[in-house]
């Protein structure tokens, strides 16, 4: 084993790596040159790059729940999912490609899956079903992740091939017609305002489910 290696340490220098070279550079190997040891030593305390990335992502739903747990339970359900949406996004952006560590995880530590009790029975009181409260909950992550996967696609998109993303060479190609799609391209403004305004389709979506 190596000398000072743990699990903790493991998934800080991961993360690191994570921000410095991105997903497609994440590998077991890699890792280990980071750390200044020989592969196999990491492998008492993470077997393949799928439990890295289990760790990994049970190291940034660990700091969700902790946000999670000022959240006040009396502003009322939908107040409370969008400050799930929020403290998610926030998390999966402090890290390059965060959101695509996420995709097909499974998390590792248990009082992590076990601080999802209170928020279902906090929807349950609130009227939902333990389904429907279930799907409250995995309707917003897969929103979240879909959005900040493009979201974050999309700036590095920017910082390798500025323009890739210009509207006027868009408008351009599309050549004559196609007034509209050219229209839409343009109502398009920043992340925030447009993650806001797709998280409360979302949410409405839920709320006309809730009231039949």
């Amino acid at each position: 084993m190596g000398k000072g290696i743990t699990k903790e340490r493991i998934v800080a220098a991961a993360l690191e790596l994570l921000n410095d070279k991105g997903m497609d550079a994440l590998t077991v190997r890699a890792l280990a040159t980071r750390l200044g040891v020989q592969a196999p030593a990491l492998y008492w305390h993470v077997r393949n790059k799928q439990e890295l990335l289990d760790e990994m992502s049970t190291f940034v739903m660990r700091r969700v729940t902790d946000a999670l747990s000022a959240v006040p339970p009396d502003a009322g359900w939908r107040a409370n999912l969008a400050d799930y949406g929020h403290i998610l996004r926030a998390e999966y952006l402090g890290y390059r490609d965060g959101a695509r560590i996420f995709s097909g995880t499974r998390l590792s530590d248990p009082d992590v899956v076990k601080a999802k009790e209170t928020w279902l029975a906090r929807f349950i009181e609130a009227g939902f079903t333990l389904a429907d409260a279930d799907d409250a909950l995995d309707v917003v992550t897969a929103f979240v992740v879909g959005y900040v996967i493009e979201e974050q696609e999309r700036a590095q998109s920017d910082e390798t091939a500025p323009g890739r993303y210009s509207l006027a060479e868009r408008d351009a190609w599309l050549g004559e017609g196609a007034d509209l799609v050219k229209a839409a391209g343009r109502l398009r403004d920043d992340h925030d305002t447009r993650f806001e305004r797709h998280l409360d389709v979302v949410l409405d979506g839920l709320a006309a489910r809730q009231q039949r």
